[in-house]
């Protein structure tokens, strides 16, 4: 199962880039996955979108050739940073490639539920019709919190009740992906 993971934050040493980077790695064994960063994605603008530059086409095409996306979401001022709104906006218009693609959603911050409202509101625009994608929510929710205590020098996720939960998380994901897919 090919998987990508979409990073909603540019900061060099983002706390949900190293728990992205950490998912490929650790269940690698479950699905592949390549995770993508946004920096070098413009700003959306209807009047390019049907000659987008490369950048933007390559990020389309990627997500496309995929079966499913994991969403990795920081929390500004109460809900989802500006970088992941523009690249869902991308997603969302001309071959809209999101439609029907299984999503689950994650978020690590420094706080104990700091992404807990980003996390609620990315799962509103996934319903959106632009976006319409199927999603595992419920207890599958990925709140990592105070995760900069729980992330080791070289990137590990050191604590073993994140890691497990991680585990059966994905483990649903990819039974919930093969079921919609």
């Amino acid at each position: 199962m090919k998987v990508v993971g979409i990073v909603g934050s540019v900061r060099k040493d983002s706390l949900n880039k190293a728990l992205a980077n950490f998912v490929a790695k650790q269940f690698e064994h479950k699905f592949e996955m390549e995770v993508l960063t946004l920096e070098n994605i413009p700003l959306y603008n209807q009047d390019i979108e049907n000659d987008a530059p490369q950048e933007v086409k390559s990020f389309k095409e990627k997500v496309a050739a995929a079966d499913a996306v994991i969403w990795f979401t920081p929390e500004y001022n109460g809900t989802m940073p500006g970088v992941l709104v523009n690249a869902i906006d991308w997603l969302s218009r001309v071959n809209r490639v999101m439609v029907g693609k299984p999503s689950l959603v994650m978020g690590a911050s420094m706080g104990a539920l700091g992404t807990v409202k980003a996390q609620a509101h990315l799962h509103d625009v996934l319903r959106s019709p632009g976006i319409d994608s199927p999603f595992l929510a419920g207890a599958n929710q990925v709140v990592v919190g105070a995760a900069h205590t729980k992330f080791d020098e070289q990137g590990n996720l050191t604590d073993d009740n994140t890691v497990n939960f991680l585990d059966m998380v994905t483990t649903n994901f990819v039974e919930f992906v093969e079921k919609n897919n």
